[in-house]
């Protein structure tokens, strides 16, 4: 059997994708609460800066993977977008989406999708943009997604991902750290009387492979154009790449 990691903790591969799903299953109704508390609102920021990259055209067909708050398919719409599918593993943030979609009157805009990235419903050359944000460090296989990114993308399409990545000052790596393992996880318990969620989350990012590597897999996906930026001194960073 071959394991993977949880957080800190090893597991089996075949437990993961549930132990993940349990994971926002608890989270999803204070989701966007405990991004602004974790974050300082900060989050609000780095996903205005990633939806800035993108230029949308006419008739373009997006997909949001992992997205099922809304968060990014809100900012594709406000940007221009005539509609975007908005895909999740977890049903319990798509209906958080849904009903904040609804609350905004803007549902008619969004294709909603319960389905793993691993293994997406979709047929190939499918879309224009595909964008993942904050989600693509809890799947089990991190190159499959890629490769199915790869797939659903029409050529000239454009993968976009947003992901916590590894801080480049060794001094605010440690304030960081700091905060991360002393905070977090009690935010986590006062807001969403979780803490054991929230004590992954902080763990999984320290398992999410660096900038520099996570940009040779999506090479090795068969993406051209290949390239990143840090925002936050590497708190997050912004990866994109096109099928050619």
């Amino acid at each position: 059997m071959t394991n993977t990691h949880f957080g800190f903790q090893t597991v089996p591969e075949t437990e993961k994708s549930s132990l993940v799903r349990g994971v926002f299953n608890n989270v999803a109704a204070k989701y966007d609460i405990m991004n602004d508390a974790m974050s300082l609102g900060t989050h609000r920021w780095w996903k205005h800066e990633f939806v800035e990259k993108i230029n949308i055209t006419q008739g373009m067909k997006c997909l949001d993977v992992a997205g099922g708050t809304g968060d990014i398919a809100f900012r594709l719409l406000k940007k221009g977008a005539d509609s975007v599918t908005i895909c999740d593993i977890n049903q319990a943030m798509l209906n958080e989406g849904h009903a904040r979609a609804d609350d905004n009157n803007i549902i008619k805009s969004f294709n909603w999708l319960c389905a793993d990235a691993e293994s997406l419903p979709i047929e190939d050359n499918s879309y224009n943009l595909y964008t993942i944000a904050f989600g693509i460090r809890n799947v089990t296989h991190i190159d499959k997604v890629l490769q199915e990114a790869h797939r659903v993308l029409r050529p000239g399409g454009r993968f976009l991902c947003l992901e916590f990545s590894q801080v480049t000052n060794d001094l605010f790596a440690k304030a960081y750290d700091a905060f991360s393992f002393n905070v977090i996880p009690k935010l986590g318990q006062l807001i969403a009387n979780d803490r054991d969620s929230y004590q992954y989350l902080v763990e999984s990012i320290r398992k999410f492979p660096s900038q520099e590597k996570f940009a040779n897999m999506i090479k090795d996906a068969g993406f051209a154009q290949v390239s990143y930026n840090n925002l936050s001194c590497g708190i997050v960073a912004i990866h994109s790449g096109y099928k050619v």
